[in-house]
């Protein structure tokens, strides 16, 4: 009985840990994303490009593609300021596990299974770039193809560092029918390749 207990305790002390540590990942995030308009940005877009893809007449899904230049750009610098912004915050408050569960603070007792959110903000506000401003001369298509994917990992990497790898993996196959690694493959290669080795965690070696 008093093992049991003693397990009980544990397991509510785990949990009000895990809460407070996602609660101050979520905070900082929105104190930066508060006076933006990424979120809503991103939606028109994934929305729009869906939209697009069902389109069945090929010149009216081009039409649609051209319309959503602006908001293209939009997400390209707002993401770059999000990524610029929260280069101010310090290393622990932006560190985040690797492995599939949360693990609150494990940046003070086990750094190796941890990497940091504004190395992998800047992964994601260049390649967001590299896409919008079409460096791979793709078609149209191809483009918002790859754009999508872009958004969709950025995303997933927000709902990481706000929750975990797991929930996010979940949350991107629940919203958008999308897995993690089908995501990272549909990236561009400038994305894909930066983001790999910040996984490994031999970026800036």
């Amino acid at each position: 009985m008093e093992f049991t207990f003693g397990l009980l305790m544990v397991f509510v002390a785990w949990q009000l840990l895990r809460t407070r540590y996602q609660r101050s990942h979520i905070a900082l995030l929105g104190q930066h994303l508060a006076n933006m308009q990424l979120e809503r940005h991103m939606e028109t877009l994934t929305q729009g490009y869906t939209r697009a893809i069902h389109e069945k007449d090929e010149g009216r899904q081009l039409q649609v593609l051209e319309t959503f230049a602006q908001t293209e750009s939009a997400v390209a610098a707002q993401l770059r300021s999000l990524a610029e912004a929260m280069q101010k915050e310090s290393e622990p408050d932006t560190s985040m596990v690797v492995l599939p569960m949360c693990l609150p603070y494990a940046e003070r007792f086990l750094p190796s299974v941890t990497r940091d959110f504004r190395k992998l903000l800047h992964i994601h506000a260049a390649g967001l770039r590299h896409v919008v401003d079409n460096e791979g001369g793709w078609d149209l298509k191809t483009r918002a193809y790859h754009l999508s994917a872009e958004l969709y990992l950025f995303q997933h990497s927000c709902h990481w560092y706000c929750k975990s790898r797991g929930v996010a993996n979940a949350r991107l196959m629940l919203r958008h029918q999308v897995q993690h690694q089908k995501a990272l493959e549909s990236v561009s290669a400038v994305t894909r390749t930066a983001y790999q080795q910040w996984l490994d965690g031999t970026a800036g070696r």
